[in-house]
């Protein structure tokens, strides 16, 4: 199944609906971030997915909905009244017997760090979890994301100057609401096997340092053997489990959350390009700008004019 699965790694939602013949003109591909209701793009039913990976967020709200949906090895039950959310990197599948309201929203790493907020895996560390199981609310504590989410997707489909930035203060709401009503008790300690563990500490250490270097606590980015050293891990075994468990090489985590952090800066700060470029680890500000611009086919200068 990996040998297979590996094809199927998508960037986008829209770049995986084309993938698999669903239909795109609910997405908006200018942003970062989709809503709609899954049940106008399957038209018939039951639905089964292939197996594949995304490199975004997905949160699923189940208001009349029946299937099922498996994370790597973990399969669940979606009923009326399931929330769930998944992260990057992890094998996917879903099937789907019964649709009327359920909502999907996915969203990138540089739009949460963008519109929702700077510091968001500070805020909201179940965001890095490497699999949540689901919960299931009473339609009365369902219906207050029933309100929020409704409230995102009509933005969503609003013209405004400010769009994203309402939708990213919406959304902060929506995560509070997620993290008062069902990940109160959710325990960073316990959280899957030694690979799982290994993962998500490697996650907490990336998004910890960069938040160093972007406060000027540190200059110098980490490399595998720094990532590795910290967990007592030969970097060669650190390098396999990452990539078998996420899809995704630490040379890739880095390059992302570097095109990540310098995406936030740029839009969040009125540091010059040159600051930018040495919190980051860059000692010329055109090796920093080249490297942007092959991640992004845009400069950090035009990308900094169309955002403000």
């Amino acid at each position: 199944m990996k040998k297979d699965t590996e094809r199927h790694v998508f960037n986008s939602l829209k770049e995986q609906y084309l993938f698999q013949d669903l239909p795109t003109d609910l997405i908006d591909d200018q942003t970062d971030f989709t809503i709609h209701n899954i049940r106008d793009i399957h038209s018939v039913l039951p639905y089964t997915s292939i197996v594949y990976r995304v490199n975004f967020f997905s949160f699923v709200f189940v208001k009349n909905g029946k299937g099922r949906y498996t994370t790597d090895d973990q399969v669940y039950a979606t009923q009326p009244g399931t929330i769930y959310f998944t992260n990057p990197g992890h094998f996917k599948s879903f099937e789907w017997l019964e649709l009327d309201e359920v909502y999907l929203i996915t969203l990138s790493e540089s739009f949460l760090k963008e519109n929702v907020h700077a510091n968001i895996f500070e805020e909201f560390p179940f965001l890095l979890a490497e699999t949540v199981p689901p919960r299931v609310l009473p339609p009365e504590e369902f219906a207050v994301f029933e309100q929020l989410y409704l409230l995102i997707e009509k933005e969503y489909e609003s013209t405004s100057t400010y769009r994203n930035k309402v939708i990213g203060n919406l959304f902060v709401v929506l995560l509070l609401k997620i993290k008062e009503f069902f990940w109160k008790d959710y325990n960073p300690i316990y959280e899957g096997n030694r690979s799982s563990q290994i993962v998500k500490t490697f996650r907490r250490a990336l998004e910890k340092h960069y938040r160093d270097m972007s406060r000027g606590v540190t200059d110098k980015p980490f490399r595998v053997q720094e990532y590795a050293a910290s967990q007592g891990l030969h970097p060669n075994y650190l390098s396999n489990v990452i990539k078998t468990k996420t899809g995704k090489s630490i040379s890739t985590w880095v390059s992302e959350k570097t095109i990540a952090e310098a995406k936030a800066l740029l839009q969040n700060s009125d540091l010059s390009i040159k600051e930018i470029a040495y919190l980051l680890g860059f000692g010329e500000s055109t090796h920093f700008s080249n490297y942007f611009k092959k991640h992004t086919q845009q400069s950090p200068v035009i990308y900094r004019k169309e955002i403000k």
